[in-house]
């Protein structure tokens, strides 16, 4: 079995050693918090936070314009990455999947841009759907939801974090993280 030899555990965020499962059956195991990349946008080590109770995914992004490509429709926009302290911009573009009403976990229901994008976290890369919305006033500029870890055949444990390492940066399957 594939293992961890280190998490972030115990109250006050004090730090153990321990020995955690990477994989249960076939499932990859993750903790509360994980390092991602998005390498179609070219973005790596990004904090993310798990949320089993979302459906959908969200990126914190700005400056959101659609526009047309070649006959298809995309979104450009401004990636929002990093922390609050040491904040990281990266301007971006993605196929158009849909535009959503959402419920935000304060009630307010919003109309938000959905695109579809590759996500790396640990050894694994797969297709996910995220929605735009400010994340400004959140400690994390990713929220990774319920379809994504249903996709991603994933399975949390809610007792750790960081279980997977930071993914390697893969090679970009398409060009559309714009310098």
């Amino acid at each position: 079995m594939n293992t961890a030899n280190r998490a972030r555990c115990g109250p006050g965020g004090f730090h153990r050693l321990s020995i955690f499962l990477k994989t249960f059956d076939h499932l990859t195991v993750i903790g509360l918090r994980e390092w991602v990349a998005l390498p179609d946008l070219g973005v790596a080590g990004l904090r993310a936070k798990i949320d089993t109770g979302a459906s959908t995914s969200s990126l914190h992004a700005t400056d959101i314009e659609p526009f047309e490509r070649d006959g298809e429709k995309w979104v450009r926009f401004t990636a929002h990455l990093g922390t609050v302290v040491q904040l990281r911009h990266r301007r971006c573009e993605a196929p158009l999947v849909a535009r959503k009403t959402i419920k935000s976990s304060n009630g307010q229901a919003q109309v938000r841009y959905v695109i579809s994008t590759t996500l790396a976290l640990g050894d694994r890369v797969w297709p996910i759907e995220f929605t735009l919305a400010c994340r400004k006033s959140m400690r994390y500029r990713l929220l990774l939801g319920s379809k994504a870890l249903i996709d991603g055949q994933l399975v949390v444990n809610p007792g750790i974090k960081y279980v997977q390492d930071k993914p390697v940066f893969p090679v970009s399957t398409s060009s559309t993280g714009v310098a």
